[in-house]
C-alpha cells in the first residue's frame, strides 16, 4: 500500500511511548503511536493505551470506526500497568482461510491479511498456483503461518478449526460480461466450497466475494440450511467496495478529506441494486440533483469501467482485495471484543420485503448483533424511487439463487 494505515496493517511504523520516551527499534508491523505512559504487554491492533495517534490517516475505516477504535485502547490499558514496559507481543488469535488464495482477488488479499497481527494462521486454498502464493507469503516477517491446499482433497484440512473464511473463488468479469453471466460457473464453485465449510467449520465467519454477489449469498445460505448449520448472523455479502468507491468518488466530487467521508450503501451489489444514500453522506453536504444522478451511476457501475479499462485483462481485483481486507479487519476486531464495529454488508435481513439486502450492521463476537434501519428513514424522493427500482432486479437474483440449490443435490 502506499501509505501505512491508520489500523493494524502496516509495514516497518514506528512506535514510541510518552512523551518522554524515545523510539525503540521497530520491526514488527504496527501503525499506532503510543502516547500513554501506561506500560503495554501485548499489542494486536485492538489492545491497550488511554491516546493513540494515528501514523496516516490512510484506513480501511471510516471516521466513526476509527473514533470508536481508538476509544476502544483505553479500557484495556488498565490491564497492562502490571507488565513490562517494553513487553510488545502480538496477540495472534484468529485463523482465516481464503478460498481462491491464487486468483486475482485472493493474492493482494492473502498479503494484506498476512500483516493483521491478529491472524495466527493464513491458509491457502485454491486448485492450482497456491503453493508458490503462499511459499512468497511465507516470507513476510508477521504473526501469522502460512500454509497451502491445492484441490478437493485437501479442502478439509484447509478449513478445519477455521474462524473466519472468505471466498473470492470464480472467473473474474470480462468485457461484455455482466455479474449475471456468471452465474453458471461461479454459482456451483461457491455451492461446492460452502457444502465444505459446513462440515469443517460451521462456526466460522463466512465472506462471500464471488459474484455474482446477490445470487451467491443466497446459495450459501440453502447450503447451510441444507446441512442444519445456517447461522444467518454469520454469512456477509461483501459489498465493502461499494462504500469504498462511493467515499472516494464523493470526496472527489465535493473536494473533501478522504478520512472523513461515510456514505452507506444499500439494496444489492450489481448494476441498479447498488444504491449509495448520498443523503447520508457523512460530513453532511449538499448534492444537486445532476451530481446526484452523476454519482449514483458512477457507483453503480464502477466495475465495468475498470472492467473496460482493463480492456480483457481482468477486472476490480486491487480495490476489491482491499475492501474485503477492510471487512476482514472489522471482523477480526468484532471477534476480539470490539463492541463498536459497523460495516455495510448483504445479508439476510427484515428492513425491506426481501430475504436479503445490504445494509449497515453493527458486528460482534458471534456475527450480526443488529441491522441498522435508520438509514433507510427519511430518503430522498431519488433514493425511494430508486430504492423501489431496484427491488424487482435484486428479488429475480435472490430467488435465482435459491432455486439452484433446491434443484442441486447436496453433497452428503
Amino acid at each position: 500500500m502506499a501509505t501505512a494505515s491508520a489500523t493494524t496493517f502496516s509495514i516497518g511504523s514506528t512506535v514510541s511511548f510518552g512523551s518522554r520516551g524515545s523510539p525503540l527499534p521497530q520491526t514488527k508491523p504496527f501503525a499506532v503511536r503510543f502516547t500513554s505512559q501506561n506500560s503495554l504487554a501485548s499489542f494486536s491492533g485492538l489492545k491497550a493505551a488511554t491516546s493513540v495517534s494515528c501514523e496516516s490517516e490512510s484506513s480501511f475505516l471510516g471516521k466513526e470506526s476509527s473514533a470508536a477504535l481508538r476509544g476502544s485502547f483505553a479500557p484495556k490499558a488498565l490491564q497492562a500497568k502490571q507488565r513490562s514496559q517494553y513487553g510488545l507481543q502480538p496477540v495472534a488469535s484468529y485463523k482465516m482461510a481464503i478460498l481462491g488464495a491464487a486468483g486475482g482477488i485472493g493474492q493482494p488479499l492473502a498479503l494484506v491479511i498476512k500483516m493483521s497481527p491478529l491472524v495466527s494462521a493464513l491458509h491457502l486454498y485454491d486448485i492450482a498456483n497456491v503453493k508458490g502464493v503462499a511459499a512468497d507469503l511465507s516470507h513476510c516477517n508477521t504473526p501469522s503461518q502460512v500454509l497451502d491446499f491445492t484441490g478437493a482433497s485437501e479442502l478439509e484440512n484447509c478449513l478445519k478449526g477455521v474462524n473466519v473464511v472468505v471466498i473470492p473463488a470464480g472467473v473474474p468479469r470480462k468485457p461484455g460480461m455482466t455479474r449475471d453471466d456468471l452465474f453458471n460457473i461461479n454459482a456451483n464453485i461457491v455451492k461446492n466450497l460452502v457444502e465444505a465449510v459446513a462440515e469443517n467449520c460451521p462456526d466460522a465467519f463466512i465472506h462471500i466475494i464471488s459474484n455474482p454477489v446477490n445470487s451467491t449469498v443466497p446459495i450459501a445460505a440453502e447450503v447451510l440450511k441444507q446441512k442444519g448449520v445456517y447461522d444467518p448472523k454469520k454469512l456477509f455479502g461483501v459489498t465493502t467496495l461499494d462504500v469504498v468507491r462511493a467515499n472516494t468518488f464523493v470526496a472527489q466530487k465535493k473536494n473533501l478529506k478522504l478520512i472523513d467521508v461515510d456514505v452507506p450503501v444499500v439494496g444489492g451489489h450489481a448494476g441498479i441494486t447498488i444504491l449509495p444514500l448520498l443523503s447520508k453522506t457523512k460530513p453532511s453536504v449538499s448534492f444537486t440533483d445532476e451530481e446526484v444522478a452523476e454519482l449514483t451511476v458512477r457507483i453503480q457501475n464502477a466495475g465495468t469501467e475498470v472492467v473496460e479499462a482493463k480492456a480483457g485483462a481482468g477486472s476490480a481485483t486491487l480495490s476489491m482485495a482491499y475492501a474485503a481486507a477492510r471487512f476482514v479487519e472489522s471482523s477480526l476486531r468484532a471477534l476480539d471484543g470490539d463492541g463498536d464495529v459497523y460495516e455495510c454488508s448483504f445479508v439476510q435481513s427484515d428492513l425491506t420485503d426481501l430475504p436479503f439486502f445490504a445494509s449497515r450492521v453493527k458486528l460482534g463476537r458471534k456475527g450480526i448483533e443488529a441491522l441498522i434501519p435508520s438509514d433507510l428513514v427519511g430518503l430522498t424522493e431519488y433514493e425511494e424511487k430508486a430504492l423501489e427500482a431496484l427491488k424487482p432486479e435484486l428479488k429475480a437474483s435472490i430467488e435465482k439463487g435459491i432455486a439452484f440449490v433446491q434443484k442441486q443435490p447436496i453433497t452428503a
